[in-house]
C-alpha cells in the first residue's frame, strides 16, 4: 500500500508554533469579550434574568455547531476550518456592543458562540494530528496556551476599559484577530496535517487514530472520554461563577480578596498545563486522568467546607492542579479514536458541563447551601478519576 511521507520535522515546529498562536488567540479573544459583559449589560438596559438568558446563546451556539464542525473538518480539512473559524470569531466579537436589547444580545452572542466552538473543535482535531505525528504528549501545552491567551485578554481589557468604549474595544479585537490570522493562517494553510501514525505514541494506550465512522465500542469510549471532559468543565464553570461569592458570603472575605479565588484556580491550572507534558511523559495518560481527578476532588473538598479564607484560597489551587490536563487528555484520547468526530463529540460534552454547573450549583445552593453545592464538583472530579480507571482496559 502506498502511505504518506510524515512532515518534515521543520514543518511539525512550525504548525506547532501556528496552532499555539490559535489557541492563545482563541483565549484573547473570549476573555477580551468576557471583561466588556458589564458594560454591554448596561448599554443594552437588561436586566440581570435577561442577561443571563442572553449569555446563554454563547454556549447554544457552541454546542449546536460543534459536531457539524467535526464533518466539515473530514471534508475539508482541519486547517482550512481553523483559519475560517478564527475570521469568523474576529469579526464576530465585534457584534455584542452594536446591540440595544437582551434579545439582540442574545442573537448575536449566538453567532459568536458559534465560532468560538466551531474553532475550538478545528483546531483541538489539527493538534490531535501533530500529537500523533510527533509522538509526545504536548497537548496540555496548547491549552495553556489558551489559559495565556486568556489570562493577557483579560489584563488588556481591564487596562482599556476606562478610556474605551466596548464598541472600540472589541473592535479592536477584531483587527488583532484578522492580523494574527493573517499570519498565521498563511503558515497553517501551507502545512499539510501529518498523516496518522502507525503506532500510537508510547505515553498513550489509545488506538490508532482513524477517519472512518467509529463503530459502537468506540463510540462509546469516545463518549467516555466526554464524560471526563464534562466533569472537568463542570468544575471550571462552577468555580468562575461562584467561588467569589462563596468567600464573599460564607468566609466574609472582601470583596477584594473575593476576586482572588478564581484568579487562584486559574493561574493554578494554567501551571498545570505548562508542566502537563513532562507530566503525561512520566505517568501516562491513565494515571495522570486518575491522578487529577483524586487530586482535584480533595482540593474542592478542602475550597468547599475549609473554615478559613486562606485555606480556601489554597483548595482552589489544588483544585486547579488537578483539574489543569484533564479537558485536553481526554480530548486526545477521543479524537485519536475517532478524528475530529471524536474531538466534535467530547468537547460538545466538555461544553455542556460547562453549561450545567453554573446553575446547577445554584439550585443546590438554595436547596442545601453554597458550601454544600460546591461539593459536586468534587464528586465530579472524582467520578472522571474512576472512569479513567475503569476504562482503562477498554481503551487499550
Amino acid at each position: 500500500m502506498r502511505t504518506r511521507l510524515a512532515v518534515p520535522d521543520s514543518s511539525l515546529t512550525r504548525l506547532r508554533i501556528a496552532l499555539t498562536v490559535f489557541f492563545a488567540l482563541d483565549g484573547f479573544v473570549f476573555a477580551g469579550w468576557v471583561v466588556r459583559i458589564p458594560a454591554i449589560k448596561e448599554q443594552t438596559g437588561a436586566s440581570a434574568s435577561a442577561l443571563g438568558l442572553a449569555l446563554l446563546g454563547v454556549s447554544a451556539g457552541a454546542v449546536i455547531t460543534m459536531v457539524l464542525t467535526g464533518r466539515l473538518c473530514r471534508r475539508y480539512g482541519t486547517h482550512q476550518v481553523t483559519v475560517v473559524c478564527a475570521v469568523l470569531l474576529s469579526l464576530s466579537v465585534a457584534l455584542p456592543p452594536l446591540t440595544h436589547s437582551a434579545p439582540a444580545l442574545g442573537a448575536v452572542l449566538l453567532v459568536f458562540g458559534a465560532a468560538y466552538g466551531s474553532i475550538n473543535v478545528a483546531f483541538n482535531s489539527a493538534a490531535v494530528d501533530l500529537v500523533g505525528a510527533l509522538r509526545r504528549p504536548i497537548m496540555p501545552s496548547f491549552h495553556a496556551a489558551f489559559s495565556l491567551g486568556g489570562m493577557l485578554g483579560a489584563g488588556l481589557g481591564g487596562l482599556v476599559a476606562g478610556g474605551l468604549s466596548p464598541t472600540q474595544h472589541l473592535f479592536g479585537l477584531t483587527v488583532i484577530g484578522l492580523l494574527v490570522t493573517a499570519v498565521a493562517g498563511r503558515t497553517l494553510l501551507r502545512i499539510r496535517p501529518p498523516a496518522p501514525t502507525q503506532d500510537p505514541p508510547q505515553h498513550t494506550s489509545a488506538p490508532r487514530r482513524t477517519h472512518t465512522r467509529t463503530g459502537t465500542g468506540t463510540r462509546g469510549l469516545v463518549v467516555t472520554f466526554g464524560l471526563i471532559a464534562l466533569c472537568t468543565a463542570y468544575g471550571e464553570g462552577a468555580l468562575a461563577d461562584w467561588s467569589a461569592l462563596h468567600l464573599e458570603h460564607d468566609l466574609d472575605a472582601t470583596p477584594g480578596v473575593a476576586a482572588v479565588g478564581y484568579s487562584c484556580f486559574a493561574l493554578a491550572m494554567t501551571v498545570g498545563r505548562l508542566t502537563g507534558t513532562r507530566l503525561l511523559e512520566r505517568l501516562g495518560q491513565t494515571r495522570t486522568l486518575v491522578g487529577g481527578g483524586t487530586t482535584a476532588a480533595l482540593g474542592m473538598l478542602l475550597g468547599a467546607l475549609a473554615p478559613s479564607v486562606w485555606a480556601a484560597l489554597i483548595g482552589f489551587m489544588i483544585t486547579g492542579l488537578g483539574l489543569a490536563n484533564l479537558f485536553p487528555v481526554a480530548v486526545e484520547r477521543a479524537g485519536r479514536l475517532a478524528g475530529p468526530d471524536g474531538v466534535a463529540i467530547a468537547s460538545t460534552l466538555g461544553y455542556g458541563g460547562m453549561l450545567l454547573g453554573p446553575p446547577a450549583i445554584g439550585f443546590m445552593a438554595d436547596w442545601f447551601s453554597l458550601p454544600v453545592a460546591l461539593t459536586s464538583v468534587a464528586v465530579l472530579a472524582a467520578t472522571a478519576a474512576a472512569v479513567a480507571a475503569l476504562t482503562r482496559r477498554a481503551a487499550g
